[in-house]
């Protein structure tokens, strides 16, 4: 058989020089280092080079073997999106209406404690990222800046604050005192953690606020002086939302000062005091979800804390289908723990949840470049989302149904 062969010939600089484009260098570190993630799983991977071993595996790990921080993300792992190629959408809408208002994608930045060790700019930095995409930002009781220079950073971000509710009435009183009059729209009131769960990296680490000076810390601090000296020359890392000196702003006095007995009737107390929307978060089975919304919650949402307190507990996104029908749509249902894409997302959607929260992924963000870190990490979700509605053929989120998702067994 005759073989085809191409005519050879001495490369031509003009054939050659199309090819030798060289990239600009970027001397932006940080915009150099965004620049090579590509996913949230890029910026993970990013992350862990920049913080101390202990920083790492407090934000990353879970309470005792990990093993409902493992099942929240291998449901989503499991979800198939089903897409209607006859239909397929080039610019889909993602905004979304949260609390009455609208958002420009159904994500809210979650509560997370302890926010500047990820990075010194901590809070400030993610609420005004939030603001700048459109989206909620809540910020924690346990956070390390307070609920006023919040406010002060991003004042026209729909801000909402994160209830721990604690035994001394008049501190969370305070607490929601300062909110309203700083102009927060919602408070969140967390019902999963009247006990702290046991992380065993934390306890193997020492894990302290601020950062205890062991040997095994100092050795992980060695290795990134950058972090070092951005901790020490900024303010000092304190739990920002209690006064100067209070016991409720020493490490390791949680479990002794928080309410331990939360009831419905803290809900409708916490509605009576602030006069706005009440969320209600860590609700972990359809008969809470329906108590929860009867006690008054506008909205709830589905959590197991990213894995973080009792291990083994219901999967959220498992949940979520369940916990919808058994609302009837009284309140409106969020969901957390293991969102890490924009994929995530319209699976949640798609499965009846108003929107998302969304954790640990702007914190990888938050640790590779500040404000631009996180806001970079928002931009690869709702990228993400807009690829995965166009192809699902769905020009808006009330167009996603469970017709295009659903978890397979395996």
């Amino acid at each position: 058989m005759t073989q085809v062969r191409s005519p050879r010939q001495v490369p031509r600089w003009r054939d050659v020089q199309p090819f030798l484009r060289p990239r600009p260098v970027e001397r932006d570190a940080v915009r150099r280092r965004l620049a090579r993630c590509l996913s949230v799983d890029d910026v993970e991977r990013l992350a862990r080079r920049r913080v101390p071993g202990a920083v790492w595996d407090y934000v990353e790990g879970g309470s005792d073997g990990e093993i409902a921080m493992r099942r929240n993300r291998e449901a989503f792992d499991r979800v198939e999106l089903r897409p209607t190629a006859f239909e397929q959408v080039a610019e889909p809408d993602l905004t979304a209406s949260l609390l009455g208002r609208t958002a420009a994608a159904p994500i809210v930045l979650a509560p997370t404690g302890y926010t500047r060790l990820s990075h010194h700019t901590g809070e400030r930095a993610v609420a005004a990222a939030a603001e700048q995409a459109g989206l909620p930002y809540c910020l924690s009781t346990y956070a390390t800046t307070s609920i006023t220079d919040v406010a002060r950073v991003a004042p026209a971000g729909r801000n909402w604050f994160q209830v721990y509710l604690m035994k001394d009435r008049a501190v969370t009183g305070a607490h929601i005192d300062e909110a309203r009059a700083q102009g927060y729209e919602a408070l969140v009131l967390t019902i999963d953690t009247t006990v702290t769960g046991m992380k065993r990296k934390d306890k193997r680490n020492g894990f302290d606020i601020p950062p205890r000076l062991s040997v095994r810390t100092m050795a992980g601090m060695a290795r990134h002086p950058g972090w070092v000296a951005d901790i020490l020359s900024t303010e000092p890392l304190t739990f920002a939302t209690f006064p100067e000196g209070s016991e409720h702003a020493r490490w390791g006095v949680s479990n002794q000062l928080r309410e331990q007995a939360i009831r419905p009737t803290d809900v409708a107390w916490l509605r009576e005091r602030w006069n706005g929307p009440v969320v209600v978060k860590g609700v972990q089975s359809v008969v809470d979800a329906v108590t929860a919304v009867d006690a008054g919650a506008d909205a709830i949402v589905l959590s197991n804390h990213g894995g973080r307190q009792l291990d083994r507990a219901p999967v959220p996104l498992e949940l979520l289908p369940e916990v919808v029908e058994a609302v009837g749509g009284r309140a409106e249902v969020y969901l957390d723990s293991g969102v890490r894409s924009g994929g995530d997302v319209v699976a949640a959607v798609a499965l009846g949840a108003t929107g998302v929260m969304l954790g640990r992924a702007y914190l990888y963000g938050l640790m590779v470049g500040g404000q631009r870190g996180v806001s970079h990490v928002l931009d690869l979700l709702t990228d993400e989302m807009r690829r995965a509605m166009g192809m699902l053929g769905t020009p808006t989120l009330a167009d996603l149904t469970p017709a295009h998702a659903r978890i397979r067994d395996r």
